[in-house]
C-alpha cells in the first residue's frame, strides 16, 4: 500500500533505470545520536579526502587544541585537517589505511579537556568567494562517503550555468541512519545551510530529496520547504522511490530534475550541484561557530554489535573504542565494514581510525555474511537490467579476462560507479564489482604506457 505523504511534497521528475530493491534494516532510525566519551588518543591520517594528501604542520611534542590546524597542502583538490581532541602530539608516522594504502598520520594523546583552539571564530561570509574560502578552511569533505573536497565542488565556473542544488537525504544504503537523524535532529541547520548556499551561489531552485521509506523526515523537512523565508517557493521537498542506488549523484540528478548526466561528465555539466544533507548542515554550523570538521556521526550496527547506536565521535577515534562504547561484539564478527553493505569497505581489524568520510561501522555474524556460491553464468541479463549506467557487465568481464583494451573502452567500463547492483542481482554469485575494478585497472595501466 502506498504511503500517504504530506501535502506539497513533490514526486520524482523521472524514474531512473536499473537499481535493486534491498532490505533496508534501518534498526537505529529512531535512535538519537549520542556523543561518546573523549578517547585516550586519536590517530588522524593526512589522507581523508579524494585528492592530494596533506602534510603535517605540527611536530612531536606540540600541544594542540580542538580545531587547530595540523595538516594542510597547497594543492587545490585537498582539504585541511584539524585536531579533533586537545592534548599532545606523540607521534607522526605512516599507518595502513582501510583500503590497504599507506598514509602519514598524526597521533594526539588526549588531555581529556577538549579545549577549543583560541583561534576559532566565525568566518566573515558575505560573498561567494568568502563562502568558498570558509568551506575550504573548515576542512569539509563529502560526508555521504565519497570524501570529495566540498570547496572544489562549490567553486564551479560561471559559464557552467548552475541553477539547481540537490540536497541528498536519500540514504539508500541498508543499515545507515545518520542522515535521517540529521534531518530529525538538526533541521534548522539544514534550513540555514540551504539558504546560505542558495543566496551566495545563485541557485534558482533547491530540491531536498528523500526516499519514501522516511515519512517522519518528510514531516520535519516539510517545515523547511514551507518556511516563510522561501517567499518565491524555490526550495522544494521531493520524495524518491526507495531503491538502491537512488542516492548516487547521477541518479539523484535524474530523479530530481529529469536531466541526464552524460558518461564521463559531472552533475555540474547539466546545471546541478549535489550535496549530502549532513554537509549542508555542517556548513551552516561552521559559519555560525567557526569550528572546523573535527567530529562526525556514525551508525554502528549489524548482527554482531551488542548495542547498535548512532554515535558522534572525534575524527581519528579507533574503531575498536567505538564498538566498545556500543557494548562490544555480541558474537565473533565474520565481516566488519566501514560504510554500507553495498559499497562499504571490508576491514581486517578494528584498530583503524575513523575518517571524515566514514558514515557507518557494520559488523556481521557468520550467518549474515555468507557469499552466494559462484556458479556458471546463465546469460539471464539481470546484471544488465540492474545497472543504472546501462552497462553490460558480462561483456566487460569477458574483455577483462582477455585484457581486450579496445573492447573495454567500447563497453564504457570507466563510467561504472561500482554500486554493486549487478552483483546483488546475479543468481550465479559472480563477483562483478571486482571484475569492474580489474577492468578499470587494465585501462589505467594501458593509459600509463
Amino acid at each position: 500500500m502506498a504511503r500517504k505523504l504530506p501535502a506539497g511534497v513533490l514526486s520524482a521528475v523521472k524514474k531512473v533505470r536499473g537499481g535493486v530493491k534491498v532490505s533496508h534494516h534501518k534498526n537505529t532510525a529512531e535512535t538519537e545520536v549520542v556523543r561518546m566519551p573523549v578517547p585516550a588518543k586519536v590517530v588522524i591520517p593526512m589522507q581523508q579526502h579524494i585528492g592530494a594528501p596533506c602534510e603535517p604542520v605540527v611536530k612531536v611534542g606540540d600541544t594542540v587544541a580542538v580545531g587547530q590546524l595540523i595538516g594542510d597542502t597547497d594543492k587545490y583538490v585537498s582539504a585541511p585537517i584539524h585536531a579533533s581532541v586537545s592534548g599532545t602530539v606523540t607521534a607522526i608516522g605512516d599507518i595502513k589505511m582501510p583500503n590497504g594504502t599507506m598514509a602519514k598520520a598524526v597521533t594526539i594523546e588526549s588531555d581529556g579537556e577538549m579545549r577549543l583552539w583560541e583561534g576559532i571564530k566565525p568566518p566573515v561570509v558575505e560573498t561567494r568567494e568568502d563562502l568558498i574560502k570558509a568551506v575550504r578552511e573548515s576542512g569539509l569533505v563529502g560526508l555521504g562517503g565519497a570524501g570529495f573536497p566540498t570547496h572544489v565542488k562549490l567553486n564551479f565556473p560561471a559559464d557552467k550555468n548552475i541553477d539547481t542544488l540537490v540536497v541528498n537525504a536519500a540514504e539508500c544504503e541498508p543499515f545507515i541512519t545518520v542522515d535521517y537523524r540529521e534531518c530529525m535532529e538538526n533541521s534548522w541547520d539544514i534550513l540555514s545551510g540551504v539558504y546560505l548556499l542558495k543566496d551566495l551561489l545563485g541557485f534558482k531552485q533547491v530540491v531536498i530529496a528523500v526516499e519514501d521509506n522516511k515519512p517522519e523526515a518528510f514531516k520535519v523537512l516539510k517545515n523547511i520547504a514551507d518556511h516563510e523565508v522561501d517567499v518565491h517557493d524555490e526550495v522544494k521537498l521531493m520524495v524518491l522511490e526507495s531503491k538502491y542506488p537512488q542516492g548516487a549523484e547521477k541518479m539523484m540528478v535524474q530523479s530530481a530534475t529529469g536531466r541526464r548526466v552524460p558518461p564521463g561528465k559531472l552533475p555540474a555539466d547539466v546545471g546541478c550541484v549535489v550535496m549530502n544533507v549532513a554537509s549542508v548542515a555542517f556548513i551552516a554550523r561552521y559559519v555560525k561557530t567557526g569550528k572546523p570538521l573535527v567530529s562526525r556521526s556514525l551508525t554502528i550496527d549489524g548482527s554482531a554489535i551488542k548495542e547498535p547506536k548512532n554515535v558522534r565521535v572525534p575524527v581519528g577515534t579507533s574503531i575498536s573504542e567505538i564498538i566498545d562504547f556500543c557494548g562490544g561484539f555480541s558474537t565473533d564478527p565474520c565481516k566488519i565494514l566501514t560504510g554500507g553493505p553495498m559499497m562499504g569497505l571490508a576491514i581486517v581489524g578494528t584498530d583503524l581510525p575513523v575518517l571524515k568520510q566514514n558514515n557507518a561501522i557494520l559488523a556481521f555474524a557468520q550467518g549474515d555474511a555468507v557469499l552466494k556460491p559462484e556458479t556458471d553464468c546463465i546469460r539471464c541479463g539481470r546484471c544488465a537490467a540492474a545497472c543504472p549506467m546501462s552497462l553490460m557487465p558480462t561483456n566487460i568481464v569477458r574483455a577483462a579476462k582477455t585484457k581486450d583494451v579496445s573492447m573495454l573502452k567500447t563497453a564504457g567500463v570507466m563510467v561504472c560507479m561500482e554500486c554493486g547492483s549487478c552483483a546483488f542481482d546475479c543468481p550465479a554469485g559472480k563477483p562483478l564489482v571486482q571484475h569492474m575494478r580489474l577492468a578499470k585497472a587494465i585501462l589505467r595501466e594501458e593509459g600509463n604506457k
